[in-house]
């Protein structure tokens, strides 16, 4: 018998927050140690690092039975993980870090087209096809620089093309495990599909890419491996997990888009990343739009008692 999943409360609140903390600081970590160590090497690193840790728990809990009936979308699934990856650590070469929180968190609008497209039970309502033109329009307004056309810089809106491409990655392994047999597995097999697969991935794009040797081995290339291996990708990944089997998805969704303005601010104050107002307006709009589209029924439900 499945639990029925609560509203969100005061703990939750909490969690959330933290949790939005250490996502928002992943962009702004991998551009500061970038100096030491190539970006496609801290994200195949800190892949590896995690995929050791949770294929220990898998060893320790679940078991692998049901690898014989999901591999086949495990690796599709961690293909595109790394395929997002990758563009994040190539688009934080050409773009800042606060652009790349924002433009990757376009996923959830992919993620509902292509589920709209899959599946009858998650056709789009009107909210949310408002929400994705809100988020294409906002994305158009950060990369065309407002009305003027003086101030477009083509590395940085090939790099912020990359961000949305890596949203559209993020989007397609959702989409992935939505609509395959890994929707009936344990979350930490799915996790370690897409971590171990990934790992392999951009070693091999590092290697071939003459980037397996860019590393030294600073503490600030070290410190920001092992967290990322160790507390964004291992241990909140798996404590999102939790909150999901306790809490309504919806509620925890909204939550979740604090992340972006973590980004954001850890990139303006540890980095003196620069903000132009185009992109503040364009970042608005996209986390609005991205809002509308994954936490539906809940903005339906709080405008229906706003509206009486």
């Amino acid at each position: 018998m499945s639990m029925a999943r609560k509203n969100t409360d005061a703990f939750a609140l909490q969690v959330m927050l933290g949790l939005c903390l250490i996502w928002g600081s992943q962009q702004v970590l991998i551009k500061w140690a970038a100096v030491d160590i190539a970006p496609v090497m801290q994200a195949a690193f800190r892949s590896g690092i995690a995929a050791l840790l949770v294929g220990l728990m898998i060893c320790w809990r679940e078991g692998w039975g049901q690898v014989g009936t999901t591999w086949r979308a495990g690796l599709l699934a961690g293909a595109l993980f790394g395929v997002e990856f990758l563009f994040i650590a190539e688009g934080l070469k050409l773009t800042s870090a606060a652009h790349m929180s924002v433009f990757l968190y376009t996923a959830p609008v992919f993620t509902a087209l292509g589920l709209h497209f899959m599946l009858p039970s998650e056709r789009l309502r009107l909210l949310q096809w408002l929400g994705i033109l809100l988020a294409f329009v906002g994305i158009a307004v950060a990369f065309a620089g407002g009305l003027s056309l003086e101030h477009l810089d083509g590395r940085t809106l090939l790099g912020d093309a990359f961000g949305v491409l890596a949203g559209l990655a993020w989007g397609a392994t959702t989409v992935v495990v939505r609509g395959s047999r890994l929707s009936e597995a344990p979350a930490t097999l799915t996790l370690w599909y897409q971590l171990m697969v990934g790992f392999i991935g951009l070693l091999l794009v590092a290697l071939f890419s003459g980037q397996l040797g860019m590393v030294s081995l600073t503490p600030l290339a070290i410190g920001s491996v092992l967290f990322q291996g160790i507390v964004i990708s291992f241990i909140s990944y798996l404590t999102w997990f939790w909150l999901l089997r306790q809490y309504l998805a919806s509620n925890l969704a909204v939550f979740s888009f604090i992340t972006p303005l973590f980004g954001v601010t850890f990139g303006v104050l540890l980095l003196g990343e620069p903000l132009t107002l185009n992109f503040v307006l364009g970042a608005l709009l996209v986390l609005l739009g991205v809002v509308l589209v994954s936490a539906e029924p809940w903005v339906r439900k709080h405008l229906r008692r706003v509206l009486g």
